[in-house]
C-alpha cells in the first residue's frame, strides 16, 4: 500500500531496470505502440507543417523514427533506459522525463509516445516540455488512461482479499482523461486538447497478458514496495476470477486499454484568440432560425406567475 506521506508513486530506477531487461523482448509486445505511432503520424499530417527540430521523449521505438522523419528536418530520440538505446547504432540520448537536459526554445515539435505514465510529477514535466518548445511549437503526448487494465486490477484485488483478508495495489494508477486539458493549460500550453481512445485486446488467459507486460517492461514499479508478494495461489485464483468475469463466449479474456491523448502549442501571437464576451455580431437564435425571448418569458415571470414550486423560508 502506498504511503500517503510519500510524494512519489513510482520507483524510477526500477522503471529503468525493467525497461533495460526488456530490451530484447519489448518489440514482441509493441503492437499498441505501433498503433500509437500511426495515430501520431495522422496528427502531424493534420498540422500541414514540417518541423525543423523534433524530439521524441521516451518510449523509444525504431519504427517511430521511420514514420516521423518525413515531418521534420532533425529528429532527436531519447529513452530513460541506456540499454534500449545501445542496440541502435544511430546517435541517441538517454534522458529522464522528469529532468529534461535541454535549453529553452530548443524544439518546435516534441512527441511522447507512452512514457509519461511513469512520471511522478506530471505537471512539472509538462511545464518543462513547454519551456523546451519554441514559440508556436507543437506537443503530442499519449499515455494509458484510468480504465486501462481495469479487469486485471479487479481480479488481483478480489483474489488477494479472498485469500489473505486484505489487498494491496498491484496495477499502476493511471491518469484520468478529464484532468489532462487542465494540466496542459496550467503548464502554459495554448489551445490544449485532450481526448481518449478505448481499445479492447484479447488474450487466451491472464498469464499471457502478464507475459506481454513483462516483455514490454511495463510491470508495476511502486516507490514503496508491497508488504507481501503475490503468491502462486493468489495468481491462480485471480486468473480464475478474470476468466469468470471478463471472458468472451470463446473463452478468451478481454483487456481494456484506454489511450489518453494530449496536444498543445507553445504560445505565439499568430495563434487564434478567444473572442471577448459580448462581441458576437449575430445571436444564436438567428443562427438556428428560432425566435429570441427574454429570460422572463422563458420562465413565465413576465406574466407575473412563478414557473416553479413555491418555497417557504
Amino acid at each position: 500500500m502506498m504511503s500517503p506521506a510519500s510524494p512519489e508513486v513510482f520507483d524510477r530506477q526500477q522503471v529503468r531496470r525493467r525497461r533495460g531487461r526488456a530490451t530484447t523482448s519489448y518489440q514482441d509486445a509493441e503492437f499498441i505502440k505501433l498503433r500509437v505511432i500511426e495515430d501520431i503520424e495522422d496528427r502531424l499530417l493534420a498540422t500541414a507543417r514540417k518541423f525543423s527540430r523534433a524530439l521524441v521523449l521516451g518510449g523509444y521505438n525504431p519504427a517511430l523514427a521511420e514514420r516521423i522523419q518525413p515531418y521534420c528536418d532533425t529528429l532527436i530520440e531519447t529513452d530513460f533506459s541506456p540499454a534500449r538505446l545501445a542496440r541502435d547504432r544511430k546517435p541517441k540520448l538517454v534522458a529522464d522525463e522528469e529532468w529534461l537536459p535541454f535549453k529553452e526554445n530548443s524544439f518546435d515539435l516534441i512527441l511522447s509516445p507512452l512514457s509519461l505514465h511513469w512520471v511522478n510529477d506530471l505537471p512539472g514535466t509538462l511545464i518543462q516540455i513547454n519551456r523546451c518548445l519554441k514559440p508556436d511549437g507543437y506537443f503530442v503526448g499519449v499515455m494509458p488512461g484510468g480504465a486501462s487494465l481495469n479487469e486485471l486490477r479487479q481480479s488481483l484485488l478480489r483474489a488477494e482479499d479472498e485469500l489473505t483478508g486484505g489487498a494491496e495495489m498491484r496495477v499502476s494508477p493511471f491518469a484520468d482523461a478529464l484532468d489532462m486539458s487542465g494540466l496542459l493549460q496550467r503548464a502554459g500550453f495554448a489551445l490544449p486538447v485532450s481526448d481518449r481512445d478505448r481499445l479492447t485486446v484479447r488474450y487466451a488467459n491472464m498469464f499471457d497478458l502478464l507475459r506481454d507486460l513483462q516483455a514490454a517492461g511495463e510491470t508495476y514499479a511502486p516507490h514503496q514496495t508491497a508488504r507481501k508478494g503475490l503468491s502462486r495461489r493468489i495468481l491462480m485464483r485471480a486468473a480464475e476470477i478474470y476468466a469468470e468475469d471478463f471472458s468472451d463466449p470463446d473463452g478468451r479474456i478481454r483487456v481494456t486499454l484506454e489511450l489518453v491523448w494530449m496536444t498543445g502549442w507553445s504560445p505565439h501571437a499568430s495563434q487564434p484568440k478567444p473572442k471577448r464576451p459580448g462581441s458576437a455580431k449575430a445571436s444564436l437564435a438567428e443562427a438556428v432560425g428560432a425566435s429570441e425571448k427574454s429570460a422572463g418569458e422563458k420562465t413565465g415571470l413576465a406574466a407575473g406567475r412563478p414557473s416553479g414550486p413555491k418555497y417557504r423560508r
